[in-house]
């Protein structure tokens, strides 16, 4: 029976602890935050003996070092800002280490080849720090190893993400609600992105690489655009095969465009009436948090039908024995694409928001397990079908679309 401290209770650690409270092999589940208030409020939600809630201020080492004693993996679902705070902690505390996301210096330490201590620190500990596991990063890694597996040679890896209304709404302007942490999805859309072309890293302005893609039904034609993501960053180096081309494009928000056109992401302080403000705080303090879903979300609220459809697709060109072969594989974010399944999901998990926790949790599980290497890896660092497997053993099975076509000349 093992451990799990959980940081951050928000969008993404509140249904973490709430799935984590229904596995047979989780005996004692710690979830922390900086507002105890809202860690009690999860735990509450969740109701199960397993679970405890504890002050942590993730800018603090010591105060992660006294919550991570004696666990078996701690799960940061925190900001951004916290990961090289936490991962010290954990390695420190001998701990293997789970994220969802990273920033910097994971990036340039990948790009530059730089030397990174933390990861001889994990790989001298016997530890994983296992970094970008959520739906994506995460579950678009392992899905790329999958098919990577199958090819002899890997010429381009191209990720694309969708996104369209399955019923006109009734509103004539919409607010922008995003469902994963506000802070991370604005920095996604306003900054740079990553992207690897023939055999090197490139910079991408926002908002570039515009596209139509059309995806399979029932969404059909998206305009997709290059967004800061980490599969560009990791990929390249870690998949081999002479890969030589990897990109990441996101559906174009027209909304979230004009916030960050407008100046919105930007942390410069503003004079406003003889008060100092910054734009994006301003933002912050009004944009819809996503955790509060996780507390509403009830059997009536899982039985209505999705109202959107949020597609991920990877296109992948390479060549077996001499053949060119170009694969596609698809999947719902959500994890689920009927009312029926909704409903089953919250049931099961008492939550619906698994896209995230579930590919998380799955990774922790096999870093408990020891079926990965110590040191810092991303997903495709993992055994695809294992890890797929352990989904499954989980609760929930990834259900995804694959297909395969080749060039034939006569």
């Amino acid at each position: 029976m093992k451990e799990v401290l959980i940081i951050g209770a928000g969008g993404q650690g509140a249904p973490c602890a709430s799935i984590l409270a229904k596995d047979k092999d989780i005996a004692k589940i710690v979830i922390g935050d900086i507002d105890i208030n809202l860690a009690n409020r999860v735990k509450d939600k969740v109701n199960s003996d397993k679970i405890s809630a504890v002050k942590i201020d993730a800018a603090k080492i010591g105060d992660i070092e006294r919550a991570a004693q004696g666990m078996d993996v701690v799960i940061n679902l925190t900001l951004l800002q916290f990961n090289s705070n936490i991962m010290k902690a954990t390695v420190n505390s001998g701990a293997h280490y789970v994220d969802s996301a990273f920033s910097e210096p994971i990036g340039k330490w990948i790009i530059e080849n730089q030397p990174f201590e933390i990861n001889d620190e994990f790989k001298r500990a016997g530890l994983t720090a296992l970094i970008g596991c959520g739906g994506a990063p995460g579950i678009t890694n392992v899905l790329t190893r999958y098919i990577c597996d199958k090819l002899d040679h890997v010429q381009g890896i191209h990720v694309k993400v969708g996104d369209k209304l399955l019923e006109k709404s009734r509103d004539v302007v919409r607010t922008w609600e995003p469902t994963w942490s506000p802070e991370v999805a604005l920095a996604d859309y306003a900054g740079e992105s990553t992207a690897f072309e023939n055999g090197e890293y490139k910079i991408c302005p926002p908002f570039s690489g515009c596209e139509e893609y059309n995806f399979p039904q029932p969404v059909g034609p998206v305009v997709i655009c290059h967004h800061s993501h980490e599969e560009p960053v990791t990929l390249p180096h870690f998949i081999g095969k002479g890969l030589s081309n990897v990109d990441f494009k996101y559906a174009v928000d027209p909304t979230v465009g004009s916030l960050v056109m407008m100046g919105f992401a930007s942390s410069k302080y503003l004079d406003v009436k003889g008060v100092k403000v910054t734009p994006v705080d301003v933002l912050m303090k009004l944009v819809h948090r996503p955790v509060d879903i996780f507390f509403t979300e009830d059997e009536t609220s899982a039985r209505i039908s999705p109202k959107s459809s949020h597609p991920y697709l990877v296109e992948i060109e390479g060549e077996k024995s001499g053949e060119n072969l170009k694969y596609k594989i698809w999947w719902p974010s959500s994890l689920f694409t009927t009312a029926e399944e909704k409903l089953e999901l919250y049931r099961k998990f008492g939550t619906t928001k698994i896209s995230v926790a579930l590919p998380a949790i799955a990774g922790a599980k096999m870093c408990m397990r020891r079926e990965t290497v110590s040191g810092v890896i991303p997903p495709e660092c993992l055994d695809a079908v294992k890890f797929l497997k352990m989904m499954a053993e989980i609760g929930w099975p990834l259900k995804f679309h694959e297909s395969c076509s080749k060039e034939v000349i006569i």
